[in-house]
C-alpha cells in the first residue's frame, strides 16, 4: 500500500516536473518574437476635413390609392338563431317545438307568456337511426319567467329524448304572471316538444 502511494507521488512529480520546462520553453520562445522589430511598412492615413452644404429633403408620405370598389356590406346578424344549434348540424333534421299551455287561471294583471323558446338539440343517436318522437313536460313558471323542475309526464320512444327536452325546456324564457301587481310562480305549465327528421 505505501508503495503504491510512494510510486504515484513520484510519477506525479516527474509529470509536474516535466510541464513546467514545457511552459517555460512556450514563454521563451513567445518574448523571442517580440523582441523582433515589425516587417513591413506602416501606411498613415490623413483624411481631410472638406465643406460641404448639408442637403435636406422633406419627404411627406404617398397618400394611399383610392379603393378600386367600396367594401361589400356586411351580412346583418341574425338575433334569432340559438346558441344551443351552434357546432351541430341540424340540416336533415327538422325540430318543431309546439308549446301547448295547460292550467293555472290566468288574471286580468297579466298572463304568463312563453318569450324565447330554445330549439332542443336532436340527439345524435337517434338522428343516425332515423328515430322520430315526442315528449311532454310539466314544469313550474316562476317569478322571473325562468323553467324549475320539468318533468316528463309522456315520451314516446321512452327515454330517447327526454334529456335533450329539459335542456330545452331549463332555457325558455316566460313573461312570468301578476296578480295584484305582484308576480307568481304557476305550476302545471304544461309543453309538448315533438322531435321530427326532415322529410
Amino acid at each position: 500500500m505505501v508503495l503504491r502511494y510512494s510510486i504515484g507521488v513520484l510519477a506525479g512529480g516527474v509529470i509536474t516536473f516535466f510541464l513546467f520546462l514545457l511552459m517555460q520553453a512556450l514563454i521563451a520562445s513567445d518574448e523571442a518574437k517580440l523582441e523582433e522589430g515589425v516587417k513591413g511598412r506602416l501606411l498613415d492615413f490623413v483624411r481631410l476635413n472638406q465643406d460641404e452644404e448639408v442637403q435636406t429633403k422633406q419627404r411627406k408620405p404617398k397618400p394611399p390609392p383610392p379603393p378600386d370598389e367600396p367594401p361589400p356590406d356586411m351580412p346583418k346578424p341574425d338575433f334569432e338563431t340559438s346558441d344551443s344549434n351552434q357546432g351541430v348540424s341540424m340540416d336533415a333534421v327538422d325540430v318543431d317545438v309546439s308549446l301547448n299551455v295547460e292550467g293555472g287561471g290566468f288574471s286580468s294583471d297579466g298572463e304568463y307568456l312563453p318569450i324565447v323558446k330554445v330549439a332542443p338539440q336532436y340527439p345524435r343517436r337517434a338522428q343516425t337511426r332515423g328515430i322520430e318522437g315526442f315528449v311532454l313536460l310539466e314544469y313550474i313558471v316562476t317569478k322571473t319567467g325562468a323553467v324549475r323542475d320539468p318533468v316528463v309526464i309522456d315520451a314516446k320512444p321512452p327515454g330517447i329524448f327526454n334529456r335533450a327536452a329539459i335542456n330545452a325546456a331549463l332555457k325558455y324564457k316566460y313573461k312570468p304572471k301578476v296578480v295584484n301587481g305582484e308576480p307568481i310562480d304557476v305550476a302545471g305549465v304544461k309543453t309538448r316538444i315533438t322531435f321530427e327528421m326532415a322529410e
